[in-house]
């Protein structure tokens, strides 16, 4: 089974309307009614989310409604167009399989977290919209730097941030000698 990406389908939408994809990621949010519901979905390709409609004939519909933010699935579907709603378009389901479920404690939700919150996560931070906002303009920055750089026939040298530590450290030591 080949993933599509949430990228690909916004940067290529007309190649992929009206025919059937397949997409990975990671639930934002879930919002239910008894015949119908709706998976905000991304896979941290794209800054947008892809929404997702399932519906209650598929065999799965209760343990799709159950899920929490963060869990990850995997979506067959229909890519259709929505020009009357806030997306572009959207996903008609016609599998959705859970491959990791998450905890209902998990501690990235729908809402703003400040950058304090976030500090003692470390690990989901890259889920953020903000962070991913910021990799991305840090990845475009070192591209621009290594085309510059490879022209001009230099290197860049990444240096570890313990380098950075330890000079502080020995320039503390220094001063407290003198």
């Amino acid at each position: 089974m080949k993933l599509t990406t949430v990228k690909e389908i916004y940067k290529e939408r007309e190649k992929y309307l009206d025919k059937e994809v397949t997409v990975g990621g990671w639930v934002r949010s879930v919002r239910d009614s008894k015949t119908f519901g709706f998976i905000v979905v991304n896979d941290g390709s794209y800054f947008e989310p892809l929404q997702v409609v399932y519906h209650d004939k598929m065999e799965n519909f209760d343990e799709i409604s159950r899920q929490n933010v963060g869990a990850a699935i995997i979506v067959t579907g229909t890519l259709v167009a929505t020009p009357q709603a806030k997306q572009p378009f959207e996903i008609q389901a016609d599998e959705v399989t859970v491959e990791g479920a998450s905890a209902p404690d998990y501690p990235l939700q729908k809402k703003r977290h400040s950058f304090e919150y976030l500090r003692t996560i470390s690990h989901l931070r890259p889920r953020t919209n903000t962070f991913q906002a910021v990799f991305r303009v840090r990845d475009a920055c070192e591209i621009i730097f290594s085309v510059i750089l490879g022209n001009r026939q230099k290197s860049s040298v990444e240096t570890a941030p313990t380098v950075w530590r330890n000079w502080k450290r020995w320039m503390q030591q220094k001063r407290q000698q003198m």
